[in-house]
């Protein structure tokens, strides 16, 4: 089975969040299954200086504005396209924006390029190749299979994975006549979206197939609360909806191998987890005593809660745990947390930024992992936790929800207590986890079966790629039917 994956983030290459994750360890998972995944990646400048040998497989005149190329290379251990539209992505910053952190303003063009590509593709523009299913990711490639309905590659099945609906991909209506897309596709079941375009309601639109990134977060969005707009055309394609749970790399998460760990360890060693708990005091200025270190590896937005947090913390401090906290975005938030580090030294320490290295360092060396969000769609910083006994404190929400066990009571007597849970969404509700988490910390006993029960978790991507197996086969029977 041939498997064509359009992305605009692919692990080790180019990443700002768990979209990377997912699409880099998925074709690996798949390929152990009989399923060959061939990914389909903007030509960012880190992409293109990764591959010296630059002979293109198809050419384009002239796609959005520009001379355009597509090569294809092995990189990584991947099988890439890899899309070179100099005009497009040739640029410094991010990936999205400048430097400053303002999105481009022209990235509807920039991926509505690499959704033509990802059609052409489908259509079978490149010799010897032609996949039987095309999986889009997130607005960016969503566009892909609008391309692919209303050009040669109609028959071809397809499907959209959501790893989070709030990020659409909306923009004014004037930007239509420039898709290139026939007059019909500007239409309440085409790519039309509150009188402009959706790049995201698109690919819903007419994809075969939608899955999200964990079976509670497919059920949520069914509701306003959650839909972010979109909620009545997601129940109306509520049959063709599925829930598929991440897994991780568990050979780049693996605390007994992790090189940027100070003290490697297993299940069966977690005194060995100390030298790396000195780290993180040492880090972030942290008192040295026995008292609980609760980490966050996080974006600092609201989606994350990390409004909820900034109103907790003294809270936190009161009911004797300590604070680590690595990650940067909404400037007030930044600003409430430091203040709240300058309040509490010794026991608040921040980083603003983020260091991939230091992450590792934090779920190897902290007890705890807080996890706030007010909506989750799967996760990943938890199910790190699991793996490295870092325990995870978490809303229950999406796949939070569906991957960390409640420690309660019946939990803790029948030895299946992996983390804590904590609803609503409020400072109340999370200071009370922190309570309990911190009681669980003070006996020992109790709280090493808790962070060996998370580590003994099946958190590879070998089930989650069953399902999708399973998935595409559906599809390919509809094709055949």
């Amino acid at each position: 089975m041939q498997v064509l994956s359009v992305t605009p983030e692919i692990f080790p290459l180019i990443k700002t969040g768990g979209l990377a994750d997912v699409t880099g360890a998925l074709p690996v998972a798949l390929a152990a299954k009989g399923v060959t995944m061939r990914t389909l990646i903007p030509g960012f400048p880190m992409v293109m200086d990764a591959f010296k040998k630059k002979k293109a497989v198809y050419k384009y005149p002239l796609l959005q504005g520009g001379k355009a190329s597509v090569h294809s290379v092995q990189l990584a251990g991947l099988d890439l396209f890899v899309l070179d539209a100099p005009h497009l992505f040739d640029r410094p910053g991010g990936p999205y924006g400048n430097a400053a952190g303002a999105d481009w303003p022209d990235n509807w063009r920039r991926f509505a390029a690499l959704s033509q590509a990802g059609a052409d593709i489908a259509g079978g523009a490149i010799s010897g190749y032609m996949p039987d299913i095309v999986h889009a990711h997130d607005w960016q490639s969503a566009m892909t299979l609008a391309y692919m309905r209303y050009g040669k590659a109609v028959g071809t099945p397809s499907m959209m994975t959501v790893h989070n609906l709030a990020f659409q991909g909306q923009f004014g209506a004037g930007i239509f006549g420039e898709l290139g897309l026939p007059t019909a596709a500007m239409a309440l079941d085409g790519v039309e979206y509150y009188g402009g375009v959706g790049f995201l309601k698109a690919g819903l639109q007419a994809a075969w197939a939608i899955t999200t990134v964990s079976p509670t977060y497919a059920q949520e969005i069914r509701s306003p609360e959650f839909g972010m707009g979109l909620d009545g055309l997601i129940n109306m394609r509520s049959s063709d909806l599925y829930g598929i749970v991440n897994g991780i790399d568990t050979a780049i998460w693996d605390p007994e191998t992790d090189r940027h760990l100070v003290s490697n360890y297993t299940a069966a060693s977690l005194k060995a987890r100390a030298p790396n708990r000195a780290a993180v005091e040492d880090r972030f200025g942290l008192d040295r005593d026995g008292s609980p270190i609760v980490c966050v590896v996080s974006r600092l937005t609201w989606q994350k809660g990390m409004d909820i947090l900034a109103t907790a913390v003294d809270g936190i401090v009161a009911a004797g745990a300590r604070l680590a906290i690595l990650g940067s975005g909404d400037a007030g938030l930044e600003g409430a947390l430091l203040a709240a580090a300058a309040r509490h030294r010794g026991r608040i320490g921040v980083v603003v930024g983020y260091d991939e290295g230091l992450s590792h360092v934090m779920q190897g060396g902290c007890d705890a992992i807080v996890i706030p969000s007010r909506f989750e769609p799967c996760g990943l910083t938890q199910l790190y936790g699991l793996r490295y006994g870092c325990v995870p404190v978490v809303a229950r929400t999406g796949g939070l929800a569906d991957t960390i066990i409640d420690a309660n009571e019946a939990a803790l007597a029948a030895g299946v207590a992996t983390g804590f849970q904590f609803a609503p969404s409020d400072g109340g509700a999370l200071l009370h986890a922190i309570r309990r988490l911190a009681e669980a910390h003070a006996s020992p006993a109790i709280f090493e079966a808790i962070q060996r029960q998370g580590m003994k978790t099946d958190l590879s991507w070998d089930r989650s790629a069953d399902k999708y197996v399973e998935l595409y086969r559906l599809l390919l029977s509809k094709r055949v039917a």
